[in-house]
C-alpha cells in the first residue's frame, strides 16, 4: 500500500558537475568534497519525503582509470573498457554512499545507501557498433594510434582541432537493466546508487550469458530506462544550467520553463541543443514522458532541484 507521506518516486540523474568542480584536479580526494555538496541537497529532497534512486556520470573517472592503465601497459596488462567502467561505479558508488549516509543522519534519517554494480544490456546490432563515434581516453600520436589499431583492434580518429589521435567506442541505447529486479527490492527501504555511467555495457549472449564490450553508454538514457523500470513519478537530470534553453550563449538565448514533445522535437531537429551535451538529456525526458504522458520529466540544476521538483523552476516536459 503507497505510504501516503511519499511525495513522489524520483530517479535523480547527477551531471558531472556534482562530482567534480572544474577547478579541481581530478583527484579522488576533490571529487569526495564536491559530493559533499551534492549529497546535502539529496539529503534535503529525502528529508522532503521523496524516494529516490541516483544515477551518476562517469566520463572522466572512467577516463582516467583507462589512462592509468595505458600508460602502465608495460608493467601490467591495460584492462578493458568494460572493466574500467565498472571500477568507476565502485568508487564514484563508494563516495556517494559515504557522503549522502552521513547527510541523511544529520537530517535525523536512518536510511540505509547502497552503490550497486550494475549492468545494462545493449543489442549487439546496435547502429553506434558499426560507426563508433564516443572518444575516450589520452591523445596518443598518429604512429601511436596505428600501432593501437593494429595491435587492439581499437577504432582510432584524429581530433584535428586539439591535435592528436583518440580511441573512440561505440554508444549504444541501453535495454535493459540486468539488476533491476534487486533495484526493486531494495526501493521501499534503501536509497539506491546504481546504473552508473549509464551501467557497464554488456551483450547478451544466446545461452543467456553476458559479455562486456567496449562501448559506452549514455547515463542520461540509463537513467530514463531506470526511471521506467521502476515505475518513477519523476525523471529529474541535473546539471550545470537551471533551464534548458534555445539560442544558448548568444544575445537571444530563451530559458525555457516548459516543453511538450512536440516543441523538443523541433527544437532537436534544429540543432538547437548540443548533441554531446544537453541533446541527450532532452531525448531522453522526451522518451520518459511519451512513454508515460501522465509523468514529470525535468532538467534544472543542482542547487535548484528542490525548487524544480516543487514546481518553481527548471524545464517541465509533457507530454
Amino acid at each position: 500500500m503507497p505510504n501516503p507521506d511519499i511525495l513522489a518516486k524520483v530517479v535523480v540523474a547527477l551531471g558531472g558537475n556534482a562530482l567534480q568542480s572544474k577547478e579541481s584536479d581530478g583527484t579522488a580526494e576533490a571529487q569526495l568534497e564536491v559530493v559533499k555538496d551534492t549529497c546535502t541537497l539529496l539529503a534535503e529532497l529525502s528529508s522532503e519525503g521523496y524516494e529516490m534512486a541516483i544515477v551518476h556520470g562517469n566520463g572522466p573517472q572512467v577516463g582516467r582509470i583507462l589512462l592509468s592503465s595505458e600508460t602502465a601497459k608495460d608493467v601490467v596488462p591495460p584492462m578493458p573498457l568494460d572493466v574500467c567502467g565498472s571500477m568507476s561505479q565502485g568508487y564514484i558508488g563508494y563516495h556517494v554512499q559515504q557522503a549522502l549516509k552521513h547527510e541523511l543522519a544529520k537530517q535525523g534519517l536512518a536510511y540505509p545507501v547502497i552503490a550497486m554494480v550494475t549492468q545494462t544490456i545493449v543489442d549487439a546490432e546496435d547502429p553506434s557498433f558499426k560507426d563508433p563515434t564516443k572518444p575516450i581516453g589520452p591523445f596518443y600520436t598518429e604512429q601511436e594510434a596505428d600501432e593501437l589499431a593494429e595491435q587492439r583492434g581499437y577504432d582510432m580518429r584524429e581530433d584535428k582541432a586539439r591535435g592528436g589521435w583518440r580511441r573512440v567506442v561505440a554508444s549504444p541505447k541501453p535495454q535493459k537493466i540486468v539488476e533491476i529486479e534487486a533495484i526493486k527490492q531494495l526501493w521501499d527501504s534503501t536509497i539506491v546508487i546504481c546504473t552508473g555511467g549509464g551501467g557497464i555495457p554488456v551483450i547478451e549472449n544466446a545461452d543467456g550469458t553476458l559479455q562486456g564490450t567496449a562501448a559506452v553508454i549514455d547515463k542520461d538514457f540509463g537513467a530514463e530506462l531506470l526511471a521506467e523500470q521502476v515505475d518513477a513519478d519523476i525523471l529529474l537530470i541535473l546539471t550545470e544550467v537551471e533551464k534548458v534553453a534555445i539560442d544558448f550563449g548568444t544575445l537571444e538565448q530563451q530559458d525555457l520553463d516548459h516543453l511538450t514533445l512536440t516543441e523538443a522535437a523541433q527544437y532537436c531537429e534544429a540543432g538547437q541543443f548540443g548533441k554531446g551535451s544537453m541533446q541527450p538529456k532532452v531525448e531522453a525526458c522526451m522518451k520518459f514522458v511519451r512513454s508515460y504522458p501522465s509523468k514529470r520529466a525535468i532538467i534544472t540544476s543542482l542547487s535548484k532541484a528542490k525548487e524544480a521538483l516543487a514546481g518553481k523552476t527548471g524545464t517541465l516536459f509533457t507530454y
